[in-house]
């Protein structure tokens, strides 16, 4: 991906090297080993750790951009946080515009650089459970450890992988802003777990789609280079549920399944990426 030299999102919060504070993500009474898998499994590149916690909930965090401070990262982290912010920047302009030509307004999200554990609306999130968004704050929340992880346990290298990660967090605030998210939220007090688990697939692959619809316009201004679309289609086929489950428990349970399997996540944002538009995302088949 071309990036190099454009322009940068000033919607960036710098929290690496500070401390998360607070209480943890918790479900139920706390959470054990097994709890911690579970976190994990369902919130790689999953969007909401307010779904875990029972809801987005209203935003006490009132942190304003703020600068490294005396934290400095390796010189590929710090380019890592350079493309982010690109990509970040490059979201803006592209939701600005889908948003405008259907008639609506895009409220821009910000995205928390952190290491360790980070304090979000949504509770306290450790590294562990990757990025997410929390749509209590608005903020898009990633430790850029991630990446390294994206490369060596799920073999998706490449910088569109992780311009992917970004978009399909961007996707969800889209979600938030259309009020999509909030409906899908209600549903968690009506549904058994299992049911309820097929509208969160859904949910995960209406993103994707997001992410595609971001990437068809990045393809219309020639700002991807050779690859670029196959390190996205990577990345999301290896964050598919039965991908995860098969290298964390050997096995799959489909039922369980909150995020979409492999070829469903690739599908999904390739569809996105080929229409370029809000309307064909509609992965619920009008049952919303």
């Amino acid at each position: 991906m071309q990036w190099k030299g454009r322009k940068a999102s000033r919607n960036v919060e710098d929290r690496r090297g500070q401390s998360g504070g607070g209480g943890g993500l918790k479900v139920g009474g706390g959470l054990g080993i097994g709890g911690v898998v579970i976190v994990i499994i369902v919130m790689l590149l999953g969007g909401d750790p307010g779904s875990l916690l029972g809801g987005g909930g209203s935003s006490t965090d009132t942190a304003q951009t703020q600068t490294q401070g005396s934290y400095q990262g390796t010189a590929e982290e710090e380019e890592q946080a350079d493309f982010v912010s690109v990509v970040l920047a490059d979201t803006e302009e592209v939701w600005s515009r889908v948003f405008r030509e259907n008639g609506m307004t895009y409220r821009n999200p910000k995205l928390v650089l952190f290491t360790d554990s980070v304090q979000s609306a949504c509770g306290t999130a450790s590294s562990a459970v990757g990025p997410f968004y929390c749509p209590g704050d608005e903020k898009l929340y990633i430790d850029l450890d991630f990446y390294d992880e994206l490369n060596r346990q799920f073999n998706a290298p490449g910088d569109f992988a992780m311009a992917y990660v970004v978009a399909h967090e961007v996707g969800h605030h889209v979600q938030n802003l259309l009020g999509t998210s909030g409906k899908v939220d209600q549903l968690r007090r009506k549904l058994s777990e299992t049911e309820y688990n097929k509208y969160s697939v859904k949910l995960e692959l209406q993103a994707d789609y997001y992410a595609g619809v971001w990437a068809h316009y990045e393809q219309g201004q020639n700002l991807l280079e050779e690859g670029d679309l196959d390190e996205a289609l990577t990345a999301a086929s290896a964050v598919g549920d039965d991908s995860i489950q098969l290298q964390s428990r050997g096995y799959v349970v489909p039922d369980s399944f909150t995020h979409g399997t492999s070829e469903q996540r690739k599908s999904w944002f390739y569809k996105g990426f080929q229409s370029g538009t809000i309307e064909g995302g509609d992965t619920f088949g009008g049952s919303l």
